[in-house]
């Protein structure tokens, strides 16, 4: 998977297409990213010692082909390509505009 917690992102999409948000927690075995603020769902929550229950929204996850990181420079979505820099170190580039992720 080529998202990292902390990348800005574009859902592609699904309901709720058009949406961007930053990656909150990438999920490696099922090839799912939970992004903030998007595919909201509602959960029934228990009591616990320092919170109430009731239904709370949390946010879900959803599948990686589904979101893609946005360009920096023209603020669309691109896909992710991987070169090399000078000290030879494996960095993340966008198709777009050849900018740097990392």
């Amino acid at each position: 998977m080529n998202f990292k917690v902390g990348d800005k992102v574009v859902v592609i999409a699904g309901s709720d297409k058009g949406k961007e948000g930053k990656i909150i927690k990438t999920l490696k075995n099922d090839n799912r990213v939970v992004v903030e603020g998007v595919h909201m769902v509602k959960k029934h929550q228990k009591p616990n010692g320092q919170e109430s229950g009731g239904i709370v929204e949390v946010e879900a996850p959803i599948h990686a082909s589904n979101v893609m990181i946005v360009d920096p420079k023209t603020k669309k979505g691109t896909r992710i390509g991987h070169t090399t820099d000078k000290n030879g170190k494996k960095i993340r580039i966008t198709k777009k505009s050849d900018s740097k992720l990392d």
